[in-house]
């Protein structure tokens, strides 16, 4: 008997950290973390029981199609032979434009490039989006037209060099505990923290400053903060002068943000915000970390310019220790924008408008030009426009804002062909139902939160008869007669390279001997860890002043967010019995003052009722929320919390306002 350790890549949060599956008989029986960074030996609970799940005998093992009210097994030939004539027809009658691609953020690169050019040059629409819509889409947007790339800047051994770090919107501790390592070891060498949050987390516990402001005036805070930086002469005017334009705007229009006029939307005492001011612009160099909880708004991408306007100002970027952290919630969230599953651009950001020629002559056949329609526009036009749908390893029946209306978008398409590991929500309602190897089961590269691009190994065989998606996507594009002759995903990631300048030096081959941070342009250049120490791609860095909008209108604002013991819908960490252990079902966190005069107990059944539905859960009584403040996570079929929430937009980048939620709640049987 001989016991195997296969070095990979974690496939839950954007992290990327290295480890090695054990593997005996065929099965993977343990994991333990790798020593380089980031993980450093260190992995979450999750990352500890990967092999939970993967070994699961729920794992969908045979194509399946729909026969009236029941699935039967069938051949791949048969089902991915039907789903070309379905996808033909639709085109025929529709147009192209009648069908659409969702990719998955648990893919690899390889199969996130395979499947936008099988939207694009064999369905022939730019219809094509990913998870990143519901999570970074702000940051794309922001931090690209700011400052050059929508990406984090540094990587996350950088914050061990910073002298003060910033954690706005982030859970960190309980969502990506392997940052908050590295956030505590600097905290340990002397780097003092700040954390802005309306709840009152873990890592707001060991912070030196706490700043619990209002859901949803991120802006305002922040803009006070740069009022202060101001005033009291802390901006970097060297680099400002020679680096970045718009600042005079933003310098006066922040004038009204007094620490003060701050406290009025915020709620946070105006001392506090000077304090915080005082620190950061003061510090030598001082980082950003934020996520979800900044860019899930329907103002998202101004939140995120307001922190952009923060550290242009103090000339945090281009150093180690200084830079902007957005921390990604998905293992390949990162890598799926930079393979072009994107409406509008191509591979490594190349616009559609301007790039098209390049992949029309490298593909060999003619490109859509038109428009493609964001994920919640796709599912706004499912049943009329859009007609057809793949998606690949998602869940958007729960995952999803206003969880009953995509259920009626979904079951209104003449088509929906969903690849998964394991039977969700959404494979009930498909049409086809195509078994895709996991993480675990493949050859590949992910692309981390901090632009790492990193080898996925393969540790064992998938079950049953159930393939790798880069295998299933090949195999469409030559049913629909686009050459597609890839041996292997090495093959692909030639071709990406090809195409992709930012990925032009990465291949299989030298990812062999570690992870590399694009830009990458070519085979001897060593990759870019830190960005902009010689300047921005796009010249100058761009100012651009945000207001402070109007949020919450209810007695009480509902967040959503994750349980540290579970991952996205649950579909991998509820079947891992400790993890489900840990946390079983949904709950909804009250202060305890709200919950007095509700006459609501620790443990109670409530009903929370929004405009778009209504759901029960249990109560759980605690001062991490402020009174008029809920918190709940979004894992729990039981009581799916995005029922609750709705499809407001926001109008740059298209993200769907989940943060916050005006809703009622009461005692159930009240």
């Amino acid at each position: 008997m001989v016991l195997d350790a296969i070095e990979t890549t974690c496939v839950y949060c954007g992290c990327g950290c290295g480890l090695y599956l054990h593997v005996e008989d065929s099965k993977i029986i343990a994991v333990t973390p790798s020593m380089k960074p980031p993980a450093r030996g260190r992995l979450c609970a999750k990352g500890w029981l990967l092999h939970g799940f993967a070994n699961h005998p729920d794992r969908l093992r045979e194509p399946l199609m729909r026969r009236g009210d029941r699935y039967v097994q069938t051949s791949w030939s048969e089902v991915l032979s039907f789903i070309a004539k379905s996808f033909a027809d639709i085109k025929r009658d529709s147009g192209p434009d009648a069908l659409a691609v969702l990719t998955s953020a648990k893919a690899t690169n390889e199969e996130n490039y395979l499947l936008m050019k099988l939207c694009r040059a064999a369905l022939g629409t730019n219809n094509i989006d990913n998870v990143a819509r519901l999570c970074h889409a702000p940051t794309l947007f922001a931090l690209g037209s700011s400052l050059g790339s929508g990406s984090m800047t540094n990587p996350i051994e950088s914050l061990l060099h910073s002298d003060l770090i910033m954690i706005i919107g982030s859970n960190t501790t309980e969502q990506h505990p392997v940052v908050s390592f590295y956030v505590m070891e600097a905290r340990r060498n002397g780097a003092k923290i700040i954390v802005m949050d309306p709840r009152r987390t873990q890592i707001a516990e060991i912070a030196d400053l706490h700043l619990q402001m209002r859901p949803g005036t991120d802006i305002a805070l922040l803009n006070a903060i740069l009022n202060v930086v101001i005033r009291e002469g802390m901006i970097d005017e060297e680099f400002i002068r020679s680096r970045t334009d718009g600042f005079d705007e933003v310098h006066d229009r922040v004038a009204e943000y007094t620490p003060e006029a701050a406290e009025r939307i915020c709620g946070v005492p105006a001392e506090l915000i000077h304090d915080a001011a005082v620190m950061y612009g003061s510090a030598g160099d001082a980082a950003i970390v934020y996520a979800m909880g900044i860019t899930q708004h329907a103002h998202g991408t101004d939140n995120v310019q307001a922190i952009v306007n923060l550290a242009l100002a103090t000339g945090n970027l281009g150093r180690d220790g200084s830079g902007i952290y957005p921390l990604r919630g998905h293992q390949n969230v990162q890598g799926a924008c930079d393979m072009g599953a994107l409406p509008d651009y191509y591979t490594g950001y190349q616009k559609v408008s301007e790039f098209r020629e390049k992949f029309e002559d490298s593909w060999n056949v003619e490109l859509p030009a038109s428009q493609g329609r964001t994920a919640i526009e796709i599912m706004s036009s499912a049943g009329s426009e859009i007609r057809g749908m793949y998606i690949s390893g998602e869940n958007p029946a729960l995952s999803y804002p206003d969880s009953s209306r995509i259920r009626s978008a979904l079951e209104s398409l003449d088509l929906l062909v969903v690849a998964d590991i394991f039977p969700t929500e959404t494979t009930r309602m498909a049409d086809v139902v195509l078994p895709i190897a996991s993480f675990a089961e493949k050859y590949g590269t992910v692309t981390s939160t901090e632009r790492k691009v990193q080898l996925i190994r393969k540790a064992i065989d998938p079950p049953g008869n159930a393939l790798p998606e880069w295998v299933v996507a090949a195999k469409l594009l030559e049913i629909f007669g686009i050459s597609a002759g890839y041996d292997s995903s090495a093959a692909v990631m030639r071709e990406i390279a090809a195409l992709t300048p930012s990925y032009g030096g990465i291949s299989h081959e030298r990812l062999e001997r570690g992870g590399i941070h694009w830009p990458c342009p070519t085979q001897e250049h060593p990759g870019t860890p830190v960005l902009y120490r010689d300047g921005f791609p796009r010249g100058r860095a761009l100012f651009r002043h945000v207001d402070q909008h109007e949020c919450g209108d209810g007695r009480f604002t509902l967040i959503i967010g994750r349980s540290q013991y579970h991952f996205h819908t649950g579909s991998m960490t509820r079947r891992v019995c400790i993890l489900e252990r840990e946390v079983p079902e949904a709950f909804v966190d009250v202060n305890p003052k709200d919950a007095a005069s509700l006459g609501i107990r620790n443990g109670t059944g409530v009903i929370l009722e929004s405009e778009s539905g209504t759901i029960r859960a249990r109560a759980r009584l605690s001062d991490s929320v402020s009174s008029g403040t809920l918190f709940m996570p979004f894992h729990f079929r039981e009581s799916p919390a995005n029922m609750l929430t709705g499809w407001q937009l926001d109008p740059h980048s298209k993200i769907p306002s989940l943060k916050i939620t005006s809703v009622s709640i009461r005692r159930e049987g009240a």
